[in-house]
């Protein structure tokens, strides 16, 4: 026993080593954002017609581009470490505590998408493998068809216009109450629905064809108790890796959705500093995210072993 768990917490700190690794790739990436750009970094931030060269000179002092590329991806990381992102172009402001201040709205508007997701793509497509070639399965292949193939921007649009325009039910823009957070949610949140039906749709047809199936049929077993107790949990494993992936996707989407609905958020954040060619801010902003996503998939990976017993007792090898 003690040999297992010795075997399963390895596995554990692999799986946390290979996460700071993907950190630590992110950073790279997020740092050389600013070389991969075309043009000068630095005269993408000015107006060239009406910078002066000693202006630019400054700037370009400012954020560190006169010293050599490794010591400018070093003070980079060192300052990551101590928790600076940089500061602003436009307003000074350091990165990282405009960011957390306005992460909780990001990420209430991403659980509540990725909620909705769920429970959709999970209903649907249990129900879409157990009523195959019926009219169940038509309509839940038909939302899952429409939920991958509309840009957000567009079902937020719609959603406007139905329930905001027409019906005047809910507000189409604001960030004030749980009224403000229902059509991002739904618009945000149909994508991944989409993606999560047909997942769930094709494993538990799998698994719905699988000997220990037959068996339990054969020994009486009610239909409702073999579906739901037996073959989703083990069609669940990669429903959950597109479920993980689906939240980081979520967190992504903020940027269109946070726009189109007027929100505040991490998502509008980048997208103004776009706009602004505020490259500290997107820099931050995109690292900040990536982190996040990686912590996501992390605890999606850990909870395979509580999910399934045969992933836990591999882990215990």
């Amino acid at each position: 026993m003690e040999l297992r768990n010795v075997a399963l917490a390895n596995k554990i700190l692999l799986k946390i080593s290979s996460a700071l690794v993907s950190i630590f790739g992110s950073l790279i990436l997020v740092f050389f954002i600013i070389y991969l750009l075309p043009g000068d970094p630095v005269l993408s931030m000015l107006d060239p017609s009406t910078a002066s060269a000693e202006t630019v000179a400054n700037l370009r002092k400012e954020l560190g581009f006169d010293q050599p590329i490794y010591i400018q991806f070093a003070d980079y990381f060192l300052n990551v470490l101590h928790g600076n992102f940089g500061q602003s172009i436009i307003n000074s402001e350091p990165v990282l505590p405009k960011v957390l201040e306005h992460f909780p709205a990001t990420l209430t508007l991403t659980l509540t998408s990725a909620i909705f997701s769920i429970a959709i793509g999970l209903l649907f497509g249990v129900l879409s493998a157990i009523y195959r070639n019926k009219w169940v399965d038509f309509i839940a292949r038909l939302i899952g068809l429409f939920g991958i193939s509309m840009p957000t921007f567009w079902s937020g649009i719609l959603l406007i216009l139905i329930f905001s325009v027409f019906l005047n039910w809910l507000p189409a823009m604001g960030s004030d109450g749980w009224q403000t957070l229902v059509l991002p949610s739904l618009s945000l949140g149909f994508v991944g629905a989409g993606l999560i039906i047909r997942m769930v749709r094709t494993s538990m047809l799998e698994v719905i064809n699988e000997q220990f199936i037959v068996t339990l049929r054969a020994k009486g077993l009610s239909e409702r108790i073999i579906m739901y107790q037996h073959a989703l949990r083990n069609a669940l494993i990669p429903a959950i890796t597109i479920i993980g992936i689906n939240i980081g996707e979520l967190m992504a989407g903020t940027v269109v959705i946070e726009t189109v609905f007027s929100r505040q958020g991490i998502g509008r954040i980048v997208a103004d500093a776009i706009m602004a060619k505020d490259l500290p801010v997107i820099q931050g902003v995109v690292f900040f995210s990536a982190m996040v996503y990686v912590i996501i998939n992390l605890l999606v990976d850990l909870s395979y072993s509580f999910i399934d017993p045969r992933v836990r007792r591999s882990d215990q090898r």
